[in-house]
């Protein structure tokens, strides 16, 4: 699969909401609340407002950077494109980790209600009489109860409907959510009339376990809300997502918020305090309940209305895990996929199924994941879901300060359609309310977490960083301006930066396709000298006052005509099989652009086309405010092309780091095209000798000892080099050294070369530190 496939727009508005939805309403409320009123006593309902309002911070943030950039991994896209691959490491794994242990508990908690459901049945089986229909099986020292072979049935079930595609999951999620919320809507209402304030303040309290334990609380069923930012996961599915995203990310945790409200609240108006430490209420709460919300009998039918509502309770609990678990694989999955696209993961796991157009082997992967968490830690439940709440709080924190990077580095790529309000005070609330919760999870389960988030910054050092070649947007801002930042930010960048993009890279920018391919000719042979690849950057200049938003709309329109035109380029050039990569980029500056493009493509080398209309920076690669304030950020080889033919190739030297480049590039066009090189060294009239001595020894250090030697004694060099030029088809010459005063009064011999010859010139320029003195007045006399 190449880089650009793309996932197939099949969801709409209802499944996504649905999707929401169901990730929430599933063990939140028929496991957690009889676990939490523990812990908070009544008061929990705070637990799950606050919880709640946490995760409403965040899906502001979610919501505007999915319309910027609906992609399929949410999350982690976000904060693998603003903080960069390491960042991108901790939140994929910790995204992926913490759902396929929620899916596992989701997963645990449908077999429980299963196995409540077929308590007592059996069927015959041969030679074993009755065997009950969930039975527990012993694997060796392993052993699996009722609950955790239903819970297997359940994981294995709802991984095959992800596998299938995320139309039919859509369809089955929307299915699912509106009979549980039908289900619900029926309990609230019967069980507002058994509802007592008595036996809320039973105790004369309605914090009994103490105020302080409420933020316990509310971190504890924290999970609950774990799946609004899965809606951003399949964002890159979604139909509209600049309209149908935020409303569905913030309506789902705001509609689940209240359902939780209420029933929470119904819950302990029925259920007095201490009875919440029973075994029966403390695992299934709602089932407790409806035994006391149903027990009533229809006085003309003389029918009994418990056994039908504890039955419709827990098909709705078994409806409620299951579109957890079936949401929650849907986004692992998803995500899975998009670490495998930037390479954190097997590249291998970007295959898209031919059929049903789905990553199905990173939903295979997820599914054996669950299996696994299922069968070794099918009794730790609340470990897991807690694990699970610290794995995700800490990528929501780093999901606020993407926005932040985004927001404050403005890349022209970003352009949501939702911007979250109050900025920055929103984002940089959601970073910290964040964090603050995991200090009141168990410290058990943060532990466990945080072994994930050690192994996640391993497992890039080890694996990732060698493999990536994304950098990040705030690690490109820091090094692009490494003069300004503190120490630490420009060194910390520099560790974290990936060590995927060390292969050689050369640049070529580009502002015609059609006319400039002996660039791409000419920056192939210097890649394939250095086994490395050529960037070809399509810059297209906008005027300064079409805002750089509307300039990247425009860019998204010409991108796919940019990108044919390139492929032909590519099919009609020489490229020597190396490796050619093309992008497109809109600019206010396009001369500007390709230094900036440089720097942030780590270039080694750029190509560039000589422009006529250049006169000031005459000799030099660089505009005079630019060569008077920085130096070059790599090799620059800049072509005046009158045909590209490289078979006699002329370089003129007089030492210098701008001929050592030159000479490179003499052995690169030797090597790889076999061109007859002439090295061309002009002298005072009787000084043959000490011409041909220097100009043999240079030879020698710069492994040029098969080229021809040629020395003028003529003492004018741009007529010596217009001489030999005739019986040459090429000229690589350094750029001059003079300063900018100096050309501007005595001229520039590279300059007047260019335009003296009728072949081909490349002027090779490479990064030297000068004095601004150097810059301006160096040079007089000579180059």
């Amino acid at each position: 699969m190449s880089g650009d496939e793309e996932l197939a727009k099949d969801l709409g508005l209802i499944s996504a909401l649905a999707i929401g939805i169901g990730t929430m309403i599933g063990a939140g409320i028929f496991v957690l609340p009889g676990i939490a009123a523990q812990e908070a006593g009544p008061a929990v309902v705070l637990s799950f407002i606050i919880g709640g309002m946490i995760a409403m911070i965040n899906a502001f943030s979610v919501s505007e950077l999915g319309t910027a950039m609906p992609k399929a991994g949410g999350a982690y896209y976000y904060i693998n494109r603003a903080l960069g691959p390491l960042f991108g490491s901790i939140s994929g794994m910790g995204d992926w980790i913490g759902l396929a242990f929620a899916s596992a508990f989701y997963s645990i908690g449908f077999g429980g209600y299963l196995a409540d459901l077929l308590d007592g049945v059996v069927v015959p089986v041969p030679g074993l009489g009755e065997v009950a229909l969930l039975p527990t099986i012993a694997l060796g020292p392993i052993v699996l109860t009722d609950i955790q072979i239903g819970a297997v049935i359940a994981g294995a079930v709802f991984v095959g409907v992800n596998y299938i595609g995320a139309k039919e999951t859509g369809g089955i999620q929307t299915a699912i959510v509106t009979v549980l919320l039908g289900l619900l809507t029926i309990f609230a209402v019967v069980g507002f009339f058994s509802f007592d304030w008595g036996t809320v303040a039973a105790d004369g309290s309605y914090a009994p376990e103490g105020v302080g334990a409420i933020l316990p609380g509310a971190a504890l069923v924290f999970v609950s809300y774990l799946g609004y930012a899965k809606i951003a996961t399949i964002g890159e599915e979604l139909k509209n997502p600049g309209r149908n995203l935020p409303i569905a990310i913030i309506g789902s945790v705001g509609i689940v918020m209240v359902i939780y409200t209420i029933l929470v609240g119904i819950l302990m108006g029925l259920i007095p305090h201490e009875e919440f430490f029973l075994d029966t209420v403390e695992n299934a709460p709602m089932s407790y309940a409806a035994e006391i919300v149903f027990d009533y009998q229809l006085p003309v039918l003389e029918f009994s209305l418990l056994g039908v509502g504890v039955t419709s309770i827990t098909i709705a609990a078994l409806l409620a895990t299951a579109s957890s678990a079936n949401a929650s694989i849907l986004a692992s999955a998803r995500i899975n996929f998009a670490m495998g696209r930037d390479k954190i993961v097997s590249d291998s796991l970007n295959e898209i199924h031919p059929r049903f157009a789905t990553p199905y082997r990173s939903i295979a992967v997820t599914g054996a994941m669950i299996i696994i968490f299922i069968v070794a830690l099918g009794e730790t439940v609340e470990i897991l879901s807690s694990a699970a709440s610290v794995l995700h709080l800490v990528v929501y924190a780093l999901i606020n300060a993407s926005l932040i990077v985004f927001r404050e580095t403005n890349p022209p790529e970003y352009d949501p359609d939702f911007e979250v309000p109050f900025y920055p005070f929103l984002p940089i609330a959601g970073f910290v309310l964040s964090l603050a919760l995991i200090y009141f999870m168990d410290p058990l389960a943060t532990a466990i977490s945080m072994v994930f988030v050690v192994f996640a910054v391993v497992w890039y050092f080890v694996y990732a960083r060698t493999k990536t070649d994304r950098e990040g947007i705030l690690s490109d801002y820091i090094l692009s301006r490494s003069e300004e930042m503190p120490d630490a930010a420009v060194s910390a960048a520099n560790v974290a930066k990936p060590a995927g993009n060390e292969d050689y890279t050369v640049v070529v920018p580009v502002s015609n396709p059609r006319t400039e391919s002996q660039l791409l000719s000419l920056a192939s042979v210097v890649a394939k000298a250095n086994d490395g690849v050529v960037k070809a950057v399509h810059i297209v200049e906008v005027p300064d006052q079409t805002p750089l938003q509307e300039g990247s709309e425009h860019i998204q329109r010409i991108d796919e005509e940019s990108r044919a035109l390139m492929t032909q380029v590519q099919e009609s050039t020489t490229t020597l099989d190396v490796p050619v990569e093309v992008q497109t980029v809109v600019s206010h500056r396009s001369f500007e652009e390709v230094f900036d493009t440089a720097r942030r493509e780590q270039a080694d080398t750029v190509v560039m086309g000589w422009g006529g209309d250049r006169a000031w920076s005459a000799g030099r690669a660089e505009r005079p405010l630019d060569e008077l304030t920085h130096d070059l950020p790599c090799d620059f080889l800049v072509l005046n092309d009158r045909g590209l033919e490289p078979e006699r190739v002329l370089v003129p030297t007089a030492g210098g780091p701008d001929s050592d480049l030159s000479a490179e590039l003499a052995c690169y066009l030797r090597d790889e095209v076999g061109s007859e090189i002439t090295l061309l060294h002009v002298v005072d009239e009787g000084e043959q000798a000490a011409g041909e001595a220097f100009l043999s020894e240079w030879a020698d250090d710069h492994g040029l000892e098969d080229a021809a030697i040629r020395v003028d004694t003529s003492a004018d060099v741009e007529d010596a080099i217009a001489t030999a030029a005739r019986d040459h088809s090429l000229i690589v010459i350094g750029a001059t050294e003079r300063g900018l005063l100096s050309r501007l009064l005595t001229g520039s011999l590279a300059y007047d070369v260019v335009n003296e010859v009728d072949c081909s010139v490349v002027m090779a320029e490479r990064p030297t530190d000068r004095s601004l003195w150097s810059r301006l007045f160096g040079g007089f006399g000579g180059d």
